[in-house]
């Protein structure tokens, strides 16, 4: 992913992404972060390590690795339609399908993964494509950036005291 990442051109309008993406220096992944790795990087990663034409040390070990690829796209693909700029019941009922599948397969691929909350309020995002329109309208990216920002200033883990310079 590392090598997709530094080698890959990109527009100047698309979020960057640490070129040290898996490393701890890469600090703390943001949703805008992870939303561009699903939908560009990691798929261009897997697919040109385990798509058609990769050899693998066995058949068993490369239907294993298109199954997790195959896998893998479900949840592009669902992420892919839920931010796109325009959202139409069609493409409401190809997210829940796509995340469907993903979620219904995921103990499959990966059998010592237990399913959590967020699987199960994935499926709500349906509901709010139809009900709200277009994800990009109300999710929640700027306010992320701006609670980051309040995490940085300094405090006095004081409530309601603030601060003051003793002259």
């Amino acid at each position: 992913v590392q090598d997709v990442i530094q080698e890959m051109t990109v527009p100047t309008w698309f979020g960057s992404v640490p070129n040290n993406f898996g490393s701890a220096a890469a600090g703390t992944i943001k949703a805008d972060e992870w939303r561009s790795l699903i939908t560009v990087y990691i798929p261009i990663a897997l697919i040109s390590l385990w798509g058609a034409g990769t050899s693998h040390p066995s058949d068993e070990v490369g239907t294993l690795l298109k199954t997790v690829l195959d896998h893998t796209m479900e949840l592009v693909c669902a992420v892919y339609l839920v931010c796109a700029r325009t959202a139409t019941a069609d493409r409401a009922h190809a997210y829940r399908s796509h995340i469907a599948s993903y979620v219904a397969n995921l103990t499959k691929v990966h059998p010592n993964f237990a399913l959590r909350p967020n699987h199960h309020a994935a499926f709500h995002i349906y509901d709010f494509l139809l009900l709200f329109g277009p994800a990009h309208s109300w999710w929640c990216f700027p306010f992320e950036r701006l609670i980051g920002i309040l995490q940085r200033l300094p405090v006095n883990h004081k409530s309601g005291e603030s601060f003051s310079s003793v002259s």
